[in-house]
């Protein structure tokens, strides 16, 4: 019998939370995530400060930001039940120590040109940086980014800026039960469903549910790999220091940036803790090789080891069984005991940080480095 293939990539962008303030119920499991600190309400009281300055108090120790924790089971258990039946990437970072759209490019194309948001009011900047969905029309595969109603973060790009394959995000499950889902789906959420605080995470989860249901629905659960992540800390507290492995012009760590949580999941994901560092270009590196793509041309991508390894195309695997049906009562996958003590952190990918490069763009030429947050 032939290796079996991955016919579909699921990637899914949510909002603003680490590893800690999601998923206490892991430790259980044996993760390495914080417990006892205090319950936050859900939904949450405001939105705290998360941009590249509120990430450098945090850095030097002068915030602890917001320092609190989500009961996991209660307001979040279909991500409960997926981190604990699929594989649960314990040390994922936020690509950068800042906040939303940088992250949201870093799983985009692994760049990006800004270390901030850019301002709402006026005409948004467009980059032709190379994008993992151009990429893979380039090579002749289906894509369609499923976003909320202003194309964020994918209009950024000028190759997919206009594209009829930007579609919204409830699309995905249309596109799903007619059995039309393409090679690769990107997918984001309007407030509230992004989680972004003071959203009620719980709808959020919800919007993550239906979308995994659909797909599994139509059959697609076995030849599917789904990674879904959060684009930035959010200003929430996490107790685990990540290495610096990039820098700013001004010495200060810009890579990794705080851990947020990131699962894989699917018929052929080989669950359980995975203890390696990753970071947000991971995921596109992980998308080409799972979908047979060739480099990207950006080498924070092309030379990340990516998480293909997590998915088993033998033969012989054994398949996991699928989600609960949205809606169901969940039943929570039992923990071992005794639970099993924390894995520390690996060792740093590097010894030294370097700075960070210029940005590529698909005519070969480059921008400046990002550098539009001096600090302190």
């Amino acid at each position: 019998m032939a290796n079996a293939t991955i016919d579909h990539v699921i990637v899914m962008v949510q909002e603003n939370h680490t590893t800690d303030n999601y998923f206490a119920s892991m430790a259980a499991f044996g993760a390495n995530v914080a417990t006892g600190w205090p319950a936050s309400a859900n939904p949450p009281a405001s939105d705290q400060p998360h941009d590249r300055k509120a990430y450098y108090r945090w850095l030097t120790k002068k915030s602890t930001g917001a320092h609190v924790q989500f009961d996991t089971v209660k307001d979040l258990p279909f991500y409960a039940w997926l981190a604990a039946s699929g594989a649960f990437i314990e040390n994922h970072c936020s690509g950068y120590g800042t906040n939303s759209t940088p992250n949201h490019l870093l799983v985009v194309g692994g760049q990006t040109p800004t270390l901030k948001n850019p301002s709402r009011s006026g005409t948004s900047p467009v980059w032709d940086m190379p994008s993992l969905p151009g990429h893979a029309g380039d090579h002749g595969l289906t894509w369609k980014a499923y976003t909320g109603s202003s194309g964020y973060p994918v209009e950024f790009y000028k190759q997919l800026k206009g594209s009829p394959n930007i579609v919204r995000s409830a699309d995905i499950i249309t596109d799903a039960k007619a059995g039309k889902l393409p090679a690769l789906s990107m997918v984001w959420h309007d407030s509230p469903l992004d989680e972004h605080p003071p959203a009620n995470v719980t709808q959020g989860m919800d919007a993550v549910w239906q979308v995994v249901d659909a797909v599994t629905a139509a059959g697609a659960w076995d030849s599917t790999v789904f990674l879904l992540t959060w684009d930035d800390w959010g200003g929430y507290d996490d107790h685990v220091q990540t290495p610096n492995v990039e820098t700013t012009p001004d010495g200060i760590q810009l890579a990794y940036g705080p851990r947020v949580p990131l699962l894989m999941f699917g018929g052929r994901v080989k669950p359980g803790i995975d203890h390696r560092w990753s970071w947000h270009p991971s995921i596109p590196k992980t998308a080409l090789d799972l979908l047979g793509l060739p480099t990207l041309g950006v080498a924070r991508v092309d030379n990340d080891k990516g998480l293909a390894d997590l998915v088993d195309l033998s033969p012989q695997a054994a398949l996991n069984p699928p989600p609960p049906k949205y809606g169901t009562t969940i039943v929570q996958p039992p923990p071992p005991n005794p639970t099993p003590s924390p894995t520390p952190p690996p060792s740093p990918p590097v010894n030294t940080p370097t700075p960070v490069g210029p940005i590529l763009l698909r005519d070969g030429s480059t921008l400046p480095p990002p550098n539009d947050v001096p600090l302190p």
